[in-house]
């Protein structure tokens, strides 16, 4: 099978969604520009010149505009270069593309894939570093989709680009130069289904985007020592593939969370929720999480290698999970039907 880098699979995706359908087009900011959107748009735009249409700087409108065309059976792909211009948006994605197909008791649907870019990368700092997609996925109504290779990102894109809801696809612009193989023919993955990246029977560590490349990496210095660590790519945050999670968990009894965002208030904390509710009797160990920790990002590069998450982190995360113990209380306890843990956290 032929390799292509992220930017690549995108554009791809884009194309042959675009021929399938000749009412599917491309909005966004610089769409048209030399450079398309770290690439994703240059084939798009050769192609279908008339379809990949530059948007004046107006988020909030150009977003109405692609919702009201959507309603009415024009299909959109909306691209941000940068998550934060989203944010100028929100109005129109949470209160009306999230919500028509409710308010319209089934009538109506608005398939609208709105793309943003996320990453890390000196000098972007406080304002340009964020990851929402804990926020977005928090609204009913909204799917969210995260690829972690140059597969995913083709399968997820065109899954969504034929979901009749809206689903907000968020890449991270660090994957977009990573190569992996991606068949040539146009294929569909489903929204709402993780994937086992990699299979272990010791602790099971589930991440999303570019924090699946540094759980794998850590797993492999983690064979070394005997250590085997089951990786879970969620692929999409909504729907959550909690039955993947769970049966992972029911074989590892030990869970390990890691997010490109916060470790408070999103997904790690979403993950941790469902597998305490769920699969609580499934644990030998606390549930560790790794994220971002709760400030903004630093602009100063010393900084910001303090400040991201690395391999590191999650190995001693891994290491410090086998051993803990879960154990129970003293049978004299008042007590009754507690547990409580103990290990080096």
């Amino acid at each position: 099978m032929r390799k292509l880098k992220g930017w690549e699979a995108i554009a791809e995706a884009t194309v042959q969604a675009m021929e399938a359908n000749p009412s599917l087009y491309v909005i966004g900011e610089g769409v048209d520009d030399p450079k398309g959107v770290f690439g994703t748009t240059l084939e798009p735009f050769k192609k279908f010149p008339n379809r990949v249409l530059d948007s004046p700087l107006s988020e909030s409108a150009v977003t109405g505009i692609g919702i009201g065309a959507a309603i009415e059976g024009r299909p959109c792909i909306m691209v941000h270069a940068r998550c934060e211009f989203l944010l100028l948006a929100m109005d129109q994605v949470l209160n009306h593309a999230a919500k028509w197909r409710y308010m319209s008791g089934g009538a109506l649907s608005v398939p609208i894939v709105i793309r943003c870019v996320v990453g890390r990368g000196w000098g972007q700092a406080a304002q340009h570093s964020q990851t929402f997609h804990s926020l977005f996925a928090y609204v009913p109504g909204l799917k969210v989709a995260l690829p972690s290779t140059p597969y995913d990102s083709k399968g997820l894109l065109m899954g969504a680009i034929a979901d009749p809801n809206p689903v907000i696809f968020v890449e991270h612009r660090w994957l977009h130069n990573k190569e992996g193989e991606v068949p040539a023919e146009p294929y569909h993955l489903p929204l709402g289904k993780a994937a086992v990246a990699a299979t272990g029977k010791d602790v099971t560590c589930v991440a999303l985007s570019y924090q699946v490349l540094e759980a794998l990496a850590a797993r492999d210095i983690l064979r070394g020592e005997g250590i085997e660590m089951e990786v879970i790519d969620l692929r999409t945050i909504r729907p959550l593939d909690k039955a993947t999670i769970l049966q992972s968990v029911r074989k590892t009894g030990r869970l390990l969370v890691t997010d490109i965002g916060h470790s408070q208030f999103g997904v790690c904390a979403e993950v941790s929720a469902v597998v305490a509710e769920e699969g609580f009797e499934f644990l030998k160990a606390p549930i560790r999480r790794v994220g971002l920790p709760d400030c903004p990002t630093p602009c100063s590069p010393v900084l910001e290698q303090a400040y991201y998450p690395n391999v590191g982190d999650l190995v001693n995360a891994a290491r410090n999970l086998v051993k803990a113990k879960r154990t129970a209380l003293n049978s004299s306890s008042n007590l009754k039907n507690e547990v409580s843990f103990t290990g080096p956290f």
